[in-house]
């Protein structure tokens, strides 16, 4: 038997170049669509691969004869078999090179954000993005026969774009947000634009929606005080005991730590265990005044870290009580507020607290247990909700290692597909 592959831009071409060759008599096994070859192998129209097969052997072209030889009922006809058993490998390869397609893809994606990152990087300090490709390198154009631009090359680009929201998607990000973005980058294309354009487009779009994040900055006169609210459960108080080290140990800072956390002892125990480590004051408060009071006693220290009560945002009486806290020292010293969120929250509930949050005072975020989530689209979502800064991430209980400013160039690299 003769099994062979013949390529064309039909099928029907490609049908008819098969019994050219091999006569009249082939039998068709399988269609399908293939990626031709070459350095600019996205931009050519796909062609198609038909697989043939020929009962007996010769020449090719020559006159088929067929030999008739009784054989008993209980064996198969060895035509029927070994056509099953081709068409059951040629299926097993197209599954293989469906998956070989797809892991092509994604590493595309990470091959040309690797590329890019560094390139990208020097240019997201500045506002402005130039969404025409560089008139000296034009991208190519390929023509038809009849000298007419393919429009194929559209069609492929669309679906990059499609991938890339998939991606998004898969990610987390919300719906509106990933058809947003993408839509952006589509208005933007040019026929015959290539696909590094478009990543390239997509990536930078969203580091600016990211935003510069902010670290926490020493106040221009007096001690610094920072509040880290949010819900229970999230991290707060190692987040805290984080950041304190890297004020005390490694910038030399005089921190103070205090807790308004005086619902669970377990948490002001953690937080007095850290700052015994650290050989820094430890205070718990109960009431207004007693901030009042701290702030006198500290007013030659950098930092004044508050730890509060891990809450529900729906417990109102709670939520009052907390306002109190960290508007007790408006006027009488430089704050910053940190809002601090688990990764692993449903998109649903962040918005709640958030909005909760938001009611009570203005924030930045601090998102904590990214090793514990490989879906990271929740950071853009809020991001773009709030309209706030994210300013640190976590990931992992290990202290103070496992805590970075937020790298909005590796997030979306992440988000993009990237490892």
């Amino acid at each position: 038997m003769i099994i062979k592959k013949f390529t064309a831009k039909t099928e029907a071409e490609a049908t008819a170049e098969a019994r050219k060759e091999l006569g009249p008599n082939v039998v068709i096994m399988n269609v399908r669509s293939v990626k031709q070859k070459g350095i600019f192998y996205f931009l050519k129209a796909p062609l198609v691969e038909v697989t043939v097969a020929l009962e007996e052997e010769g020449e090719p072209g020559a006159v088929r004869r067929r030999v008739v030889t009784p054989e008993p009922p209980a064996i198969p006809d060895p035509v029927r078999e070994a056509v099953s058993q081709v068409s059951s490998l040629v299926n097993a390869d197209l599954e293989k090179e469906k998956k070989q397609e797809e892991e092509h893809h994604e590493s595309v994606i990470e091959e040309k954000l690797d590329s890019l990152q560094s390139l990208l990087e020097k240019q997201i300090s500045t506002p402005a993005v130039n969404p025409e490709p560089e008139q000296s390198k034009p991208a190519p154009k390929p023509v038809s026969e009849d000298g007419s631009e393919v429009t194929d090359v559209d069609a492929e680009l669309l679906k990059f774009m499609k991938l890339l929201y998939n991606t998004m998607i898969d990610n987390e990000v919300n719906e509106k947000i990933a058809n947003s973005i993408i839509e952006e980058t589509r208005k933007s294309a040019k026929p015959g634009m290539p696909f590094d354009y478009a990543l390239a487009a997509t990536y930078q779009k969203m580091i600016l929606k990211f935003g510069t994040p902010q670290a926490i900055s020493p106040a221009t006169r007096g001690p610094k005080v920072v509040f880290f609210i949010g819900p229970t459960g999230v991290g707060k108080t190692t987040t805290i005991a984080k950041i304190a080290s890297q004020f005390s140990v490694d910038q030399g800072r005089k921190v103070a730590l205090l807790t308004a956390d005086t619902y669970r002892i377990a948490a002001a125990e953690q937080l007095r265990t850290y700052a015994n480590i650290l050989e820094v004051p430890f205070r718990i408060i109960y009431a207004v005044e007693e901030v009042e009071q701290a702030l006198e006693d500290f007013a030659a220290y950098d930092y004044i870290l508050v730890d509060t009560a891990g809450h529900s945002h729906q417990n109102e009486t709670q939520r009052d009580q907390m306002n109190g806290f960290i508007h007790s020292v408006d006027g009488l010293a430089e704050k910053e507020t940190f809002l601090v969120l688990s990764a692993t929250t449903k998109y649903r509930d962040l918005i709640s607290i958030a909005d909760t949050y938001s009611a009570m005072t203005d924030y930045k975020l601090i998102f904590t247990k990214l090793d514990e989530t490989t879906t990271l689209g929740n950071l853009l979502n809020l991001k773009l909700h709030t309209g706030t800064t994210i300013s640190y991430v976590t990931n992992g209980q290990n202290v103070p290692d496992d805590i970075a400013p937020f790298n909005p160039q590796k997030t979306v690299k992440l988000l993009l597909g990237g490892k």
